[in-house]
């Protein structure tokens, strides 16, 4: 079968371009080698934030807006519950910079947001306990995705409307000029005109030479406690999700969604990872520093017991900018990902920006270009 256009990954970026290419009329092809939002994946997971703010990041800000609005307008057609308008809240350290610039940023882009003085952020949320001094950003629009089963929903309604869906692991390809077909490991051939390799952390390992030093997998850990019977203080609405810009650890956490408990991570980046043939059982030491943390930030959780986790993976660029280029080889293969554990909120707008570039050549932002990814990790994107 010979596809306009065949996409290798299922994960949130390549579902999403799918969906907006098949919209546009083109016939697509969806390959993924473990299935839609595998448990290996990093679009796997039980649920992702969607949050506007982004410092100074305007790109980042106006790419989330656009997405909640595609993702809500999504849910609600969907008709199953995937979207959960918790607000998400933002901590801050007195006088931080990057926090000033989230505001100023969400002014100026429209976003609607509150500023809640470190009074403010005490009497709100009780259940919590903040630093002297802390304060916050709240976003009342955003919340929280059930992520594996959205993109799941995703790729279903995407085959009603005629997306072809294998799941087949493709061969990385070879040679250079204009790719006519893909090979997968089961003996099959893919042919389309153009190729978008969306395939999160296996990028590197698709194309090693090319960026096995230019997008790094690491392993990420997330911890799911369990909270007292009967007690509604740690599930919405009385608890949104919240980010912690005054902790250099990185912590952020989610409610108790669909009554899975409190879920509790740390944005630092782990030790490298093969995304094929690593374990994923969680470490003694991440469960450790998830625990310590709840019981500072929730001291009424400081014993509570752990009833679920999770190890997924980042695919980091160097500075936590998407990767949305063609091959420097191939003038008809793109390269869609580094998603830099910020990505999956942006989905829709990745997928929108990736489909525009194919049907149209539509412009190019700099910030994705392969050339700006450099082989050293100095993250500024978070």
């Amino acid at each position: 079968m010979l596809y306009d256009v065949a996409v290798i990954g299922a994960g949130v970026f390549g579902a999403w371009t799918a969906h907006h290419l098949c919209e546009a009329g083109l016939k697509v092809g969806l390959l993924d080698a473990y299935g839609a939002a595998h448990s290996r994946s990093s679009s796997g997971g039980e649920s992702r934030i969607v949050r506007v703010g982004y410092g100074a990041d305007e790109i980042y800000t106006r790419s989330a807006m656009r997405s909640l609005t595609l993702w809500q307008q999504f849910c609600r057609e969907s008709g199953q519950p995937l979207w959960h308008q918790t607000g998400v809240l933002w901590i801050a350290a007195e006088g931080d910079p990057y926090t000033e610039n989230t505001r100023l940023t969400l002014a100026k882009c429209g976003a609607h947001f509150e500023t809640l003085s470190p009074a403010e952020l005490q009497s709100r949320y009780p259940q919590m306990d903040f630093a002297a001094g802390a304060w916050g950003i709240f976003e009342p629009e955003s919340g929280a995705l059930m992520a594996r089963r959205a993109v799941a929903a995703l790729v279903e309604d995407a085959v009603r409307h005629g997306v072809v869906f294998l799941r087949e692991a493709a061969v990385p390809p070879l040679g250079a000029g204009s790719l006519a077909a893909v090979r997968t490991m089961a003996g099959a051939t893919i042919r389309a005109g153009a190729f978008v390799f969306a395939c999160g952390a296996w990028l590197a390992k698709v194309f090693p030479d090319l960026l096995a030093k230019r997008i790094e997998p690491t392993r990420q850990e997330a911890f799911f406690f369990g909270t007292p019977s009967g007690d509604p203080r740690f599930a919405p609405p009385a608890m949104p999700v919240w980010i912690d810009f005054s902790d250099p650890r990185g912590p952020y956490g989610f409610p108790d969604l669909e009554n899975r408990g409190v879920k509790i991570a740390l944005d630092q980046h782990g030790t490298r990872i093969d995304p094929d043939a690593a374990d994923r059982i969680p470490s003694a030491d991440a469960l450790a520093a998830a625990r310590d943390f709840l019981g500072q930030r929730l001291p009424a959780l400081w014993n509570a017991p752990l009833i679920e986790a999770r190890v997924c993976q980042y695919e980091n660029t160097s500075n936590g900018d998407f990767l949305i280029d063609r091959h420097p080889d191939f003038a008809n293969v793109w390269l869609v990902g580094g998603g830099s554990g910020h990505g999956f909120k942006h989905g829709p707008a990745v997928g929108e920006y990736v489909a525009a570039r194919i049907l149209r050549g539509g412009p190019a932002e700099p910030r994705y270009s392969l050339a700006a990814k450099a082989e050293t990790q100095h993250r500024t994107v978070f």
